[in-house]
C-alpha cells in the first residue's frame, strides 16, 4: 500500500516513526511523543472545561425559566383588558406551548416595623402559571395554589423571606411607589399580605429579591383594568430570539415581544465573554504544546541534512522537501488532537461518574451543599465546540511546521555532504 503513496508521504511518515538505531533518533521520537501528549492534553482540557461551563450555564439557565417564561408580550403604560383573545390568536404559532397573563410592579416589603426590602411583585394567575413556568414545583413550604383571589396572601423567595424572618401565615407590608392622594398630600400605597408560601429558584437574584400575588389583587392594587401583559412558553427555549421575531408580526402595533434572553441581557453576555476568554486562554496551552513540533522538526532537520541533501541530488525540488516536514509535523498534531478529542468527550460525557469518584478517592466535596445550590458538576457538550477545538489544534500544529520545513527546502546539497 505505501508503494501507491507520493514518496514524500513515505519519507514523512517515516520521520514520524523514527526508530531508535540511536541517541539522537531517540531523543527526537521522545520530543515527538511529547509535543503528541501536549497536544492531546490541551485538547482534552478545552473540551472538558467548555463542557462545565456549558453545564453550569444550561443548570443557571433552567432554573432562572423556572421563574421566568421565555416570551413576555406587553405593552408599557397600559393593560390588556382582552388578554385571552390575544393569548389565542399568539398560540397559533406552532412553537408557543402555553400562555398566562401577568401583572408586575417594584415595591418594598417590611414585617413588623423591620427595614424595607425591595422586591419585584409579580400577579399570577395560579391556574394557568404552570402553562408557562415551574413556579408551582419550586414552592417548597405552602402552597402556590393558596393564592386565592382577595384573600392577599403572597409567596415569597425564600432569600427575601429570610431577610423578613417570617415564616407561614405571618403578615407582610408591602408599600408601593404608586402614592395616593390625600388633603394631606401623597401617601404611599400600602397594604398587609398574609404569607402563603416561600418558593426556591436556586437563583439569587430571584430566591432573594421576587414575590408573587394572585393578579386579581395586583390589578387591583395598581388599578388596573387587566394584566399587563402575555407570560409564554415555547416548544423550545433555544429558538425564543427567532420565535419573538415571528410573535412581533401577529401583536398589535406598539406592543413589545421580549424574549427570555434579553431580560437578563447583561448575565448571558458576561456568560458568553467568560467562555470565549477561557477558550482563548486554553488555546493558548496547545499553542505552546503545538509549537514544541519546532524544536522537534528543527532537531529532525538538523539529523537529516544529508538524507536531505541525497534526495535533492536525485531530483526532488525544494517544495517537495519542504512537503515531508509538513506531513510530519500535521500527521504529530492530527494523532494530538485525535487521542485529545477521544480523552476529551469521554470524560465530558462521564463526568457526572468521574468527579464522585474523585471525590470518593480524595475525601473531598468540590461543591459543597451548604455552600452552592448544586452539589454536581453539570456537564453539557457541544459537538460544535469539539469540531472547533479540534480544527484549531491541527492548525496551530500546521502553521508550526511552516518554520522547519522552510529551512529544510533551502538546505544546499554540497555544502550538506561536505562533512559527510
Amino acid at each position: 500500500m505505501s508503494k501507491n503513496l507520493p514518496f514524500e508521504w513515505i519519507v514523512g511518515l517515516r520521520y514520524t516513526r523514527a526508530g531508535k538505531r540511536n541517541s539522537r533518533n531517540s531523543f527526537i521520537s521522545f520530543i515527538s511523543l511529547i509535543s503528541v501528549g501536549g497536544i492531546a492534553l490541551g485538547v482534552g482540557a478545552m473540551i472538558i472545561i467548555l463542557s462545565v461551563m456549558n453545564g453550569f450555564r444550561k443548570d443557571v439557565t433552567g432554573r432562572m425559566l423556572s421563574v421566568l417564561a421565555h416570551v413576555e408580550v406587553f405593552e408599557r403604560g397600559t393593560s390588556l383588558p382582552d388578554w385571552q383573545a390575544l393569548a389565542k390568536k399568539l398560540e397559533t404559532n406552532p412553537d408557543v406551548k402555553g400562555a398566562a397573563p401577568f401583572v408586575q410592579a417594584q415595591a418594598m416589603l417590611s414585617h413588623g416595623g423591620e427595614a424595607l426590602r425591595p422586591a419585584i411583585v409579580r400577579g399570577v394567575l395560579p391556574g394557568a402559571e404552570p402553562n408557562v413556568s415551574d413556579l408551582a414545583k419550586t414552592t417548597r413550604y405552602g402552597s402556590f395554589n393558596d393564592l386565592q383571589p382577595g384573600e392577599f396572601r403572597i409567596v415569597l423567595g425564600i432569600d427575601l423571606a429570610r431577610a423578613l424572618q417570617v415564616n407561614l401565615g405571618d403578615k407582610v407590608t408591602m408599600v408601593l411607589p404608586q402614592g395616593t392622594v390625600t388633603p394631606a398630600g401623597i401617601v404611599p400605597r400600602m397594604r398587609n399580605f398574609t404569607v402563603a408560601g416561600v418558593f426556591v429558584a436556586g437563583h439569587q437574584e430571584f430566591d432573594g429579591g421576587m414575590a408573587f400575588i394572585h393578579i386579581e389583587d395586583a390589578q387591583r392594587l395598581l388599578r388596573l383594568d387587566g394584566p399587563a401583559g402575555l407570560r409564554l412558553r415555547l416548544e423550545d427555549m433555544h429558538r425564543a430570539p427567532e420565535v419573538a421575531g415571528e410573535l412581533q408580526k401577529l401583536v398589535p402595533k406598539g406592543m413589545t415581544v421580549r424574549d427570555w434572553s434579553k431580560l437578563n441581557a447583561t448575565w448571558f453576555a458576561a456568560v458568553q465573554t467568560e467562555k470565549r476568554m477561557m477558550f482563548v486562554v486554553l488555546a493558548l496551552i496547545v499553542a505552546v504544546a503545538a509549537f514544541n513540533l519546532v524544536s522537534t522538526l528543527v532537531m529532525t532537520v538538523t539529523d537529516k541534512q544529508a538524507d536531505i541533501a541525497i534526495l535533492r541530488t536525485i531530483g526532488a525540488s525544494p517544495r517537495s522537501i519542504q512537503k515531508i516536514f509538513v506531513i510530519q509535523g500535521a500527521l504529530v498534531g492530527l494523532l494530538g488532537a485525535v487521542l485529545g478529542v477521544a480523552g476529551g468527550v469521554l470524560v465530558s460525557l462521564n463526568i457526572d461518574v468521574i468527579v464522585p469518584f474523585i471525590e470518593n478517592l480524595l475525601g473531598v466535596q468540590f461543591l459543597p451543599k451548604d455552600i452552592y445550590t448544586i452539589s454536581s458538576v453539570p456537564s453539557d457538550m457541544h459537538w460544535s465546540d469539539v469540531g472547533v477545538i479540534g480544527v484549531v489544534a491541527v492548525l496551530l500544529a500546521f502553521v508550526a511546521t511552516l518554520y522547519p520545513s522552510r529551512w529544510a527546502a533551502n538546505v544546499k546539497p554540497a555544502e550538506a555532504l561536505r562533512y559527510e
